[in-house]
């Protein structure tokens, strides 16, 4: 198992109030963030993310990229949900290359409190399977 430490933020993310529903957002955009593995690697994350949030609960997915640093990658999509200010997920693993070609598996994440503005925290694991 690969476990993490994840720090994100948005980078080109747009929210849409509902008309006539209040409280109801929908939120789509890229984001980045960067994990420290209990190994001691660290890898760059690339993914999008989509939102469906009523007073800031509601359900998410997404597909992300982690990058290590030997130019190996995992690509997963995510699925979850928000609830009272809380993100928890769980991934399916779709790729990877160079260590990780080929690879299949799962894994998941929940939001850490923290005291980053702008930024959000994670713990989160991967169970890599490849061939």
């Amino acid at each position: 198992m690969l476990e993490f430490k994840l720090v994100t933020r948005p980078v080109d993310v747009k929210v849409t109030e509902v008309a006539n529903v209040e409280g109801q957002t929908v939120m789509s955009g890229k984001m980045f963030g960067v994990a420290v593995f209990k190994d001691g690697r660290i890898a760059v994350k690339d993914f999008v993310n989509s939102s469906d949030l009523l007073k800031g609960s509601g359900p998410m997915f997404g597909y992300s990229t982690y990058t290590f640093d030997d130019g190996s990658s995992i690509t997963a999509r995510y699925a979850g949900a928000i609830k009272d200010g809380k993100a928890k997920g769980e991934y399916t693993i779709l790729s990877g290359t160079g260590t990780y070609a080929n690879a299949t598996g799962t894994g998941g994440f929940e939001s850490v409190q923290s005291g980053f503005k702008g930024a959000f925290l994670y713990d989160g694991r991967f169970i890599v399977k490849t061939p």
